[in-house]
C-alpha cells in the first residue's frame, strides 16, 4: 500500500499495533455501501469510465456477497476494512479497483464508515428504547391504581401506585430517545471527499455521495471532516445516560425481589440459581445490566481521553475510537432487551407492596395536609401536630388511622373524625391528583397518552 515511500516493511511490532481489521471488520457493510455510491459518482462525473465502474460496482457486490458468507478475512499486513476490501476487489477484477480510491482517502472513508455505523447504532438504541416503553407502558395500565410505598433516601415517605413508579420510567426512557434522535441530527453530514484533509482536484460530486448514503448534506470543512469524532461521542453520551436509566430500574428490580421486600418474582428465564444454595434464585441479568452501566461510561471516557488533546486533522490515535463504541453498543442492546424482558415478564406482588405502604405512616403528609386544610392551620404549625401523631402511634404500634379519634384529640383538639377519610393509603393516592400526580385517574391518562405517542393504539 505505501511501500514505494519505504525501503523495508514495518516490524512484527508495528504490524500488530498497527492493525485494525480485528474490530474494524465490524464495518463492512458500511464500507461497501460508501465505495459503491463513491464509485457511482466517479463514473458520473467522468472520472472513471463506465466500464470502469460498472466492474468496481460488480466487484464490490462479489466481495460483501462473500463477507456474508463466511465473514471477513484477518490479513493484518493490509491493516484494515478498507485495504482489505481493495485487495480482494483487485484479485476480482483486476487494475480497475485501483480507481476505486481516486479523489478519496482512508481518512475520510474510515470517518464514513464510522458515521454510518454509528446513525444506525443510534437508530438501534431507539427502537430499543422504544420496545422498553411499550413493555412499562402495558405494565403500568395494568397497575394503574395498586398502591406501592413511594420512597426517599429509600424510607417509606408518601403512597403512589406501581404504575405511577413504572411510567416514570417511561419519561426517562422518551428522554433517551430524544438523546439519541438529537445525535443522529447533528451527524446528518457527510464526510466523503474530503479526502487526507485538504479537500481533492478532482470534479468530484460530494452532494450526490451524500444523499446515496442517506445524508442531508455534506460537510463544510475538510480539516473537520477527517478528524471529527463528534458524532461518536455524541452517541456515547446518550449511551451512558441510557445505561444510568437503565441501571437505576435493574437495581430496583433487585432490591424489590429481595425477600424483605418481596415485591416482584422475577422472570425465570432472567435469574439463575447457585452452584450450593438451591433455594437461591438471583437476579443476575439485572445485576449485569447494573454492572454494563459502568464499562458503557468507561467507554465514553475512554474516547473523550484519546480525543483530548489531538490536533487537526487526522492522527493515528483515532485509530482507537471504534473498539468502544462496538463494546458500548453490544452491551446497550443487551441491557434494553433484558429490561424489556425483565419488565414484561415479572410478577408484581401487590398485596406486599401495599401492606408496604401501610408500614411506616407513609400518610403523615395527608394528616398535616387536613389540618392545613379543614383546620385552618399552618403547614409548618401542622408538621408538628403530625409528628406528635407520628410518634404516638409508633408508641402503641399501630397505623395512623388506627389511633382513636380520643388519642388524636389528646395531641390537638382541632382534629375531628372527618380526618380518618384522609388516613388511608387510596385516600391519599386519590388525593394526589394534580397533573403528573399518583391518583390512578392521572396515572390511566399518561398511560393513554404515552400509548398514543408509541403507537400502541
Amino acid at each position: 500500500m505505501w511501500g514505494g515511500r519505504f525501503a523495508e516493511g514495518p516490524s512484527a511490532i508495528m504490524r500488530e499495533i498497527n492493525a485494525s481489521i480485528p474490530f474494524d471488520k465490524a464495518l463492512w457493510r458500511q464500507d461497501i455501501m460508501a465505495s459503491k455510491a463513491h464509485v457511482a459518482m466517479l463514473g458520473a462525473q467522468g472520472i472513471v469510465s463506465g466500464e470502469d465502474m460498472a466492474a468496481i460496482s460488480a466487484g464490490l457486490d462479489q466481495v460483501a456477497a462473500e463477507y456474508e458468507a463466511n465473514g471477513v478475512p484477518e490479513n493484518w499486513d493490509l491493516e484494515d476494512i478498507h485495504m482489505t476490501t481493495e485487495s480482494r476487489l483487485a484479485e476480482l477484477i483486476g487494475p480497475a479497483a485501483g480507481r476505486l480510491h481516486t479523489a478519496r482517502s482512508r481518512n475520510d472513508q474510515v470517518a464514513t464508515d464510522f458515521r454510518l455505523w454509528v446513525r444506525e447504532a443510534c437508530a438501534n438504541a431507539e427502537a430499543g428504547l422504544t420496545a422498553l416503553q411499550r413493555a412499562l407502558v402495558t405494565r403500568a395500565g395494568e397497575h394503574a391504581a395498586s398502591i406501592m410505598p413511594g420512597f426517599t433516601h429509600l424510607q417509606t415517605a408518601q403512597p403512589v401506585t406501581l404504575g405511577h413508579h413504572l411510567m416514570a420510567y417511561v419519561e426517562m426512557a422518551a428522554r433517551d430517545v430524544s438523546r439519541f434522535a438529537a445525535a443522529r441530527a447533528r451527524m446528518d453530514q457527510c464526510p466523503l471527499g474530503a479526502a487526507a484533509l485538504a479537500g481533492t482536484g478532482f470534479p468530484i460530486d460530494r452532494a450526490m455521495t451524500a444523499t446515496a448514503l442517506g445524508f442531508a448534506e455534506p460537510t463544510r470543512n475538510s480539516l473537520d471532516s477527517v478528524s471529527d469524532r463528534d458524532f461518536a461521542l455524541d452517541y456515547l453520551m446518550a449511551a451512558s445516560q441510557c445505561a444510568l436509566h437503565l441501571s437505576r430500574l435493574a437495581e430496583e428490580f433487585i432490591i424489590w425481589a429481595s425477600q424483605p421486600f418481596g415485591f416482584v418474582v422475577l422472570p425465570d428465564a432472567l435469574s439463575t440459581g447457585s452452584s450450593i444454595m438451591p433455594q437461591k434464585k438471583n437476579p443476575d441479568a439485572a445485576e449485569l445490566v447494573r454492572g454494563h452501566a459502568g464499562r458503557i461510561i468507561g467507554s465514553l471516557t475512554s474516547l473523550m481521553i484519546t480525543m483530548k488533546g489531538l490536533p487537526l486533522a487526522y492522527s493515528k490515535d483515532m485509530q482507537d475510537d471504534k473498539p468502544p463504541v462496538f463494546e458500548a453498543a453490544g452491551l446497550l442492546t443487551l441491557c434494553l432487551a433484558a429490561m424489556e424482558g425483565m419488565v414484561a415478564g415479572a410478577t408484581f406482588r401487590t398485596e406486599r407492596m401495599r401492606a408496604a405502604a401501610e408500614l411506616g405512616y407513609a400518610t403523615a403528609t395527608d394528616l398535616a395536609d387536613w389540618l392545613v386544610r379543614q383546620a385552618n392551620i399552618p403547614f409548618r404549625e401542622a408538621h408538628h401536630i403530625t409528628g406528635a401523631a407520628v410518634k404516638a402511634a409508633e408508641a402503641k404500634g399501630a397505623a395512623l388511622d388506627q389511633l382513636s379519634l380520643a388519642e388524636l384529640q389528646a395531641i390537638d383538639a382541632r382534629i375531628d373524625d372527618r380526618v380518618f377519610a384522609a388516613l388511608s393509603v387510596e385516600a391519599s393516592v386519590a388525593a394526589r391528583a394534580s397533573y403528573g400526580g399518583t391518583s390512578p385517574d392521572q396515572v390511566r391518562a399518561r398511560v393513554a397518552e404515552a400509548r398514543g405517542r408509541l403507537g400502541m393504539e
